[in-house]
């Protein structure tokens, strides 16, 4: 039996997400939820039709291709390139998928940049999270909006579920979730064809009051903040989503 893991890397993502086993674990989430997200934010949001739109961290790219349905011209973009392979299958004329680094910023400018469900905190070192703030700011067209939509960290502490045993398609992933160092940490353990694998998810524990700080910082202005994917108003404590509109 060999082990996998990656946990003493600074990018625990390049290897995690590009394996089968990550979308295996969270195949089931809730894409319907995420499609009333969209609806309710591009409506917010009153992009034009044929509006440029930027997914950003994008996995295998079903929230572009919903985009897409929606009439946007989408780029959907992924620093995992088993990711991207997959999502090109779907590409068409106003669809695109690439490789990309988020901290990078782009040439062509975006009417909207959505950076959804927890895809921002993973890095080791704080200034790459503003280096990625920056991109995004330099890749918004001059009415360009963005959006981060991220976990409230003081709802999922407080809600924390230490051990958790998850089935999926025959496999038992053994989940331990902890808070380390400003950090919520997951570590996914399990065996498939008699090889053992670990890894661990390792998210920076932003507050409201943290992005303000990096924003700032990025010369970028917050115009408003939503706690669910229904927009309501964000409440610290109980809010399940932290959902930042700004340009």
């Amino acid at each position: 039996m060999s082990e996998l893991t990656n946990s003493k890397t600074d990018n625990w993502f390049a290897s995690w997400f590009d394996t089968p086993y990550y979308h295996i674990l969270y195949k089931e989430r809730n894409y319907r939820e995420a499609q009333i997200f969209m609806d309710n934010l591009t409506h917010y949001l009153n992009l034009p039709e044929k509006a440029k739109v930027l997914d950003l961290a994008c996995g295998k790219g079903r929230h572009s291709i919903y985009l897409n349905k929606l009439g946007f011209d989408v780029l959907g973009v992924d620093l995992s390139e088993n990711s991207i392979a997959e999502a090109n299958k779907n590409a068409n004329d106003t669809l695109h998928f690439r490789v990309h680094d988020m901290r990078e910023p782009f040439e062509e400018k975006f009417d909207a940049i959505f950076n959804l469900f927890t895809s921002f905190g993973y890095f080791e070192h704080e200034e790459d999270h503003l280096k990625t703030l920056v991109a995004i700011k330099e890749s918004l067209s001059e009415y360009g909006f963005a959006v981060i939509d991220f976990m409230n960290v003081n709802q999922v502490i407080a809600n924390l579920v230490a051990d958790e045993v998850k089935h999926v398609d025959g496999i038992d992933f053994h989940i331990k979730r902890s808070v380390i160092d400003g950090h919520i940490v997951k570590e996914i353990e399990f065996t498939h064809n008699d090889e053992s694998f670990h890894f661990v998810e390792k998210v920076r524990a932003f507050t409201l009051e943290d992005f303000q700080q990096l924003m700032n910082e990025a010369g970028i202005y917050l115009l408003d903040v939503f706690g669910d994917y229904k927009l309501k108003k964000f409440h610290k404590k109980d809010s399940e989503r932290l959902i930042m509109i700004f340009k």
